[in-house]
């Protein structure tokens, strides 16, 4: 897969794309991540990519030519166009899960007050990673980024993902590791039987009851 993000602020990334999972992914070819800076596509001598919107406001709004410009460089046949802004539709697991079978993302970062209405001609998805707001969308292209790239074949073991919170519509159940007490605080008993079933059934109890506590929103009908 090739990831291609749009920003005003590549210098964001560096340590982005170079610790963890991110990093050992990219040296082991299991995905591309390319940053490319807005302005390099500028016309304006001075490399500007914002103005005044139309009809007064406050802020700054980013100009279409360069981002037009920028797509029609490195969109091909495979390309998908995702734009980040507050009034895209929320990000999920199942987005996540999407998205990891494209070939190639092309993500725009968003910045200063908003971007010309022209530019949403340009996406074939808006995204928004929660309802608040961003100085500017780099963060939120690092979290949809991260997401996708995890989900890769190869990145991490399939059974870690598959057992993440939400895969099933349900929090992540509890995990523990040694040693079994620590400081009066003791493993739950059927963690230590080695009874896989048990195991099994007691997780999945443990998820519907953090669930229900923390995120009913996540629960349909059947099982609130």
């Amino acid at each position: 897969m090739k990831i291609d993000i749009l920003t005003l602020f590549p210098d964001m990334y560096n340590h982005f794309l170079t610790e963890s999972i991110i990093g050992r992914a990219i040296k082991e070819k299991k995905v591309e991540i390319n940053i490319y800076n807005i302005r390099d596509y500028s016309k304006d001598p001075h490399k500007k990519v914002d103005d005044y919107p139309f009809g007064g406001g406050k802020g700054m709004v980013l100009m279409p030519q360069p981002i037009f410009d920028a797509i029609k460089d490195l969109k091909d046949k495979d390309s998908y166009v995702i734009l980040l802004t507050p009034q895209g539709k929320t990000y999920n697991q199942k987005m996540a899960y999407q998205l990891s079978l494209k070939k190639h993302i092309i993500i725009i970062c968003g910045h200063y007050e908003g971007f010309d209405e022209r530019i949403r001609t340009l996406a074939d998805l808006e995204l928004s990673i929660g309802d608040y707001i961003l100085t500017g969308g780099e963060l939120a292209s690092m979290v949809i980024t991260d997401s996708i790239t995890r989900l890769l074949d190869g990145v991490i073991t399939k059974e870690s993902h598959l057992n993440d919170s939400f895969n099933n519509s349900l929090l992540d159940y509890p995990v523990y590791t040694r040693p079994a007490i620590y400081e009066g605080l003791e493993v739950p008993e059927v963690l230590l039987s080695g009874h896989h079933k048990n195991i099994e059934k007691w997780r999945y109890e443990e998820q519907l009851k953090r669930t229900k506590e923390r995120r009913p929103d996540l629960l349909g009908d059947d099982n609130k």
